[in-house]
Parts: C-alpha cells; sequence; structure tokens
C-alpha cells in the first residue's frame, strides 16, 4: 500500500511509529529501498522559526528523530543522550531568546541545515540529506519549501502585537488568549516537490493525533494540498480526548479560532469533504458527525503497543471505507 500522512511533530511522529509497526515494515529501510508498503509523510513546516542565525524545523526534525531511533523518548521532543553546552554559553553572552535552546546534539543538525541553505538547497532536499543520515523508513516530505510561520496575534502589557507560534508557545504557554492565528506566507506557498504527486498515488490518507490547527491546519493551509487530499479516503485519529488535548496545548489554539474543543467539533472543522471515517476515545463514544464515520476505542499512546493498536485500528476503518474501489 501506499500511504500518505500529514503530520505535526510528538503525536505524529509517535503514530507513525505505531503505523510502521503495524505495517511490519523495518524501522532501518530507507525510502527508496523496496517493502510491501509506503509511507509518505507531509511534514508540517509552519512552527519553524529562525533563532541564533539557523533554521529550526521542529516538526521536521521530531519526525526523523522518533522514526530514525535519535528522539529523547521520555519529552518526545529533541535528542537522546543531550548536552546543553552551547545553549549556556549563549545565555552566558547574553542572546536572546532565552526561552528556547538548542541541545548540542541537536545544533548540529541545524548547522548541517544552515550551510545547505546557504548552498541554496530547498528545505525539501535538505530534509532528503538529514535522512540519509537517521534512515526513518518513511518519505519525510516538508509540506513547502516556501517560508510559511505561524504567528499569534495578542494582547498584554506591550499592547496588540503578532508573536511567532513558537514565543507564545513556548514562553507564554499559550496561557495569553490568542485573538487570531496566522499562517504566515501560506496563501503564496507552493507544496514541495513530490507532495502532490504522493497524494495522487495515495492508496489512502491518514490523519494523526496532531494539532488540528497548527500542525495539520498548516498543512492543510498550503494551496493545493487539501483540494488533492479530498479525492482520498481519509482516516483521521482525534487529538481531543474527554473535551481535552491528549497532550499540549490544542485546547488554547481551537479557542482562538472558535472551534469547541470536542472530538466531534474538530472532526466537523476538518469537514465531511475531507474526512471519510475519524476515530475518538471511547470516553467519547457516540460521537456523531454528520458525513463521516465515526468509531470509538482506547486512543491513550500510553505504550508501542497502545500505539500500533491505533494505527492499525485507523488503517482497517481507511481500508474498510475506501472498498474494492477507493475514493
Amino acid at each position: 500500500m501506499r500511504i500518505v500522512v500529514p503530520a505535526g511533530g510528538i503525536g505524529g511522529a509517535r503514530f507513525l511509529r505505531g503505523l510502521k509497526a503495524a505495517l511490519g515494515t523495518d524501522a532501518s529501510t530507507g525510502p527508496d529501498q523496496a517493502t510491501d508498503h509506503q509511507i509518505t509523510v507531509i511534514g508540517n513546516t509552519g512552527d519553524d522559526i529562525t533563532l541564533f542565525g539557523l533554521r529550526i524545523c521542529p516538526d521536521l526534525d521530531t519526525v526523523m528523530y522518533t522514526l530514525g531511533g535519535g528522539i529523547n523518548e521520555e519529552q518526545g521532543w529533541g535528542r537522546a543522550d543531550e548536552t546543553f553546552t552551547v545553549k549556556e554559553e549563549l545565555a552566558a553572552y547574553g542572546m536572546k531568546p532565552t526561552w528556547f535552546g538548542l541541545g548540542d546534539r541537536d545544533t548540529a543538525t541545524h548547522i548541517v541545515r544552515a550551510q545547505m541553505i546557504a548552498a541554496g538547497y530547498p528545505l525539501s532536499a535538505i530534509t532528503e540529506a538529514l535522512c540519509d543520515r537517521w534512515r526513518p523508513g518513511v518519505r519525510l516530505l516538508p509540506m513547502t519549501d516556501d517560508q510559511v510561520e505561524t504567528h499569534v496575534v495578542i494582547e498584554d502589557e506591550r499592547g496588540r502585537r503578532a508573536v511567532h507560534f513558537q514565543e507564545w508557545w513556548i514562553e507564554h504557554r499559550a496561557a495569553l488568549p490568542a485573538e487570531r492565528i496566522i499562517s504566515v506566507g501560506a496563501e503564496d506557498s507552493r507544496p514541495a516537490p513530490g507532495v502532490l504527486e504522493a497524494v495522487k498515488e495515495a492508496d489512502l490518507v491518514l490523519l494523526p493525533p496532531s494539532n488540528p490547527v497548527v500542525s495539520v491546519g498548516s498543512i492543510l493551509n498550503v494551496p493545493g494540498i487539501r483540494d488533492a487530499l479530498v479525492d482520498k479516503t481519509v482516516v483521521g485519529v482525534s487529538p481531543i480526548i474527554g473535551g481535552a488535548p491528549v497532550r499540549g496545548m490544542a485546547d488554547a489554539c481551537l479557542t482562538a479560532i472558535g472551534v469547541e474543543t470536542s472530538a466531534g467539533a474538530v472532526a466537523a472543522h476538518l469537514g465531511s469533504d475531507l474526512l471519510d471515517g475519524w476515530l475518538v476515545d471511547e470516553a467519547d463514544a457516540g460521537t456523531e458527525v454528520e458525513g463521516i464515520e465515526v468509531r470509538s476505542r482506547p486512543l491513550y499512546m500510553s505504550d508501542p503497543e497502545s500505539t500500533e493498536a491505533i494505527a492499525r485500528a485507523a488503517l482497517d476503518l481507511a481500508l474498510e471505507l475506501r472498498g474494492d474501489g477507493g475514493r
């Protein structure tokens, strides 16, 4: 099978690991090696930011590290066995911001990316080069090679202003109410090479439990991607359980766009033109969304076995809804 997965960070990466287990693919296989199944990941780049002269791509790196065996499993992001000497030295020089810091191992990845950007390589080629080392066993594509950044309009003691999503998310912990969430540059962006082709050739599409506003939403904001996806059988996994995010602060993002924090409301927001099926947790059993097949099952990715079971359930529902003819 050829499967496309539009994915954000931690939730998307862990779901992908479960999907690979469900499909029986080897973590050491590269995207060009022959396997029974091919997974193409469309990675969110709306969270990307430039700091300390480095272009930081959190979601791409989280997927790459997680599937490549280099992730800090406890926190779900960053490198395992990390040290922070560079971060400490930057602070000693008074470099800002202090709310964001890279580990030393992670910094090496960003130096490679910075050198390739300076040499004129697009993000898709850079991501492919980085994956040559990590061999995640999927084809990892950025949603676009163009610069797209998520900004948040807030009001604080400095007045009404727009800040980068990372500042709102990390420094302020999304505690400042967001008046608007803006995908800067999205309207003029184009899908990265290979994205639309992968969707066209896909047998089905699975949406992991990523943030529906700033992860999945950012990917869908790139012109052409949503239109391509609606022609496919798409099954999503709810990131909301019992009226609360599984992790993170997706509720603050949903509030900013006027969507209730519930499994049903998120599905309705994504739309029945996009979603064919939607998995919700048992806590949300009975959820109904017009035009979307809703099934309930345990959705907490508490260990590899439960994560594999969730991915398998999404896959089975997609195959059931696709039937022989597909969509």
